[in-house]
């Protein structure tokens, strides 16, 4: 429990303090905001980059740091949100990016590094027979669960709460709350993750076309399934002629084989985004053949899949260095174990703090949690002080440039504020 002596208005005053410091340190990023306020609603294009009083502006990102207009430098925790697992810069990426638009990058045509690509990601993904491409994760799971419905004329699409699946698919704590997501207009379904008596209620009606499901919740808080709820799940499913979509968009980085190969557990379908593309905007969908044919008009398939950069060059030529050179299984594996560390060392640091604060996640995927959401936003603040950057919701996705004494620096800066906050 957080120290009772510790009140809300305890709080809310640390808190008015911290932002105080903040805009003291950041009149460069405060003068940006104002001015991009003009011309962008609340000032961003990606309202998960904003946060009080204002987000700093970034005007060079190397390896695994962020340098930021008023000469600030922190070592980026955040990873892009799992998107930056190869760093800032990854000079092979670069290299292959430089090459491929020296042949013209608007071509409007197909060529060999789809081909490639394709096969690499199929090399690599257990459930994946076939793919086709798109530019982000949300896309992904759009064209996914269209697909799904398309093979089994089903209309019912099943989801967990607290899930997002992209920008215009997301069931999280705000679903009812003064913040609202786009979401598309198909039958959800949405019932409690990780339980198994959800599933009773999750298959009930019969036209559940689909399941989406993300074997650990990224934006849902870094919360791992139990590998028997997939394995329940994937029973169920095929029982039902109910196509399962593993969302790997963020947990293909937990393995060479993402959490499909992890967890042992098969999908019909699965996503892909984020990192696979090198740092470029990317998105994947497939599986098995006999769902995927159905945009093969050879084989009498009848969908079709629009989509002006799906294939281009730059995405295209990042992500098959991303999968060729930079990302070897011993590299996944070394980041995930870095992370398990990580996590394990930092709850132990606030399990001796008087803070009611844990950190869950899986690998290289992490996230803080408290018990007043002031306390993240204070722990937010504070690693900031420390040249420390970790999403404001207090997510946590290493790069492979984030070292064991980067990890050790956050440890120690944690554990020096939970102490300090702790005893009020």
């Amino acid at each position: 429990m957080t120290n009772p002596l510790l009140t809300a208005p305890d709080l809310d005053a640390m808190v008015k303090h911290a932002h105080d410091r903040y805009r003291a340190n950041h009149p460069a990023s405060a003068a940006a905001d104002v001015e991009a306020r003009r011309v962008l609603p609340g000032g961003n294009t990606r309202s998960v980059l904003d946060f009080e009083p204002f987000p700093f502006r970034v005007r060079r990102a190397h390896g695994p740091e962020l340098v930021d207009i008023d000469g600030h430098r922190y070592v980026d925790f955040c990873g892009n949100y799992t998107a930056g697992l190869l760093g800032h810069s990854p000079t092979v990426v670069k290299d292959a990016v430089a090459d491929a638009m020296n042949n013209g990058w608007a071509i409007g045509a197909t060529h060999e590094r789809e081909v490639r690509l394709a096969e690499l990601l199929c090399d690599r993904f257990p459930c994946l027979d076939q793919v086709r491409f798109t530019n982000s994760g949300t896309e992904a799971n759009l064209m996914a669960i269209g697909t799904a419905l398309h093979h089994t004329g089903r209309s019912g699409v099943g989801i967990f709460e607290r899930a997002y699946h992209g920008g215009v698919l997301s069931f999280g704590d705000d679903a009812g709350g003064p913040h609202h997501s786009l979401n598309a207009p198909y039958d959800c379904r949405v019932v409690p993750f990780n339980e198994m008596d959800a599933l009773d209620k999750l298959f009930e009606p019969g036209d559940l076309g689909c399941v989406l499901v993300e074997a650990v919740q990224g934006s849902g808080g870094c919360r791992p399934a139990d590998r028997e709820f997939l394995v329940e799940l994937r029973r169920r499913c095929t029982a039902a002629g109910t196509v399962l979509i593993f969302d790997e968009v963020m947990t293909s980085r937990l393995a060479p084989g993402g959490a499909q190969e992890l967890f042992g557990v098969m999908p019909d379908l699965c996503t892909l985004g984020k990192y696979l593309g090198g740092g470029m905007t990317f998105g994947a969908f497939g599986g098995r053949r006999d769902i995927m044919v159905a945009f093969d008009r050879d084989a009498g398939g009848t969908l079709t899949q629009a989509g002006t950069f799906n294939n281009n060059v730059a995405s295209m030529a990042a992500a098959v260095a991303t999968l060729s050179t930079e990302l070897p299984n011993d590299a996944v594996q070394a980041v995930n174990d870095r992370g398990d560390r990580l996590r394990s060392k930092l709850n132990e640091a606030l399990s001796t703090s008087a803070l009611d604060m844990s950190v869950t996640g899986l690998g290289s995927m992490l996230c803080f949690h408290a018990s007043e959401d002031q306390l993240l936003d204070l722990l937010f603040h504070e690693l900031l002080d420390q040249g420390l950057y970790i999403a404001r919701r207090g997510f946590v996705a290493l790069s492979v440039e984030i070292t064991e004494e980067h990890c050790e620096a956050l440890v120690e800066a944690v554990a020096e504020w939970a102490k300090s906050v702790g005893n009020g």
